[in-house]
């Protein structure tokens, strides 16, 4: 049971870490400075293209 302790912690954290930047980009998109909003829908399209 022990080995199975850091998996968890990491799969916490990275799950924590994955719903913060999705409040982020939500953040980003709400906000109505138009420059700010480009610019995160840049990072975002940039980020599926390399995905894909």
């Amino acid at each position: 049971m022990p080995q199975m302790m850091p998996l968890n912690w990491l799969m916490l954290f990275t799950f924590f870490f994955l719903l913060l930047f999705l409040l982020n980009m939500l953040n980003y998109y709400t906000i109505s400075n138009k420059k700010l909003k480009d610019w995160s829908k840049k990072q975002v399209m940039s980020l599926l293209n390399w995905k894909w």
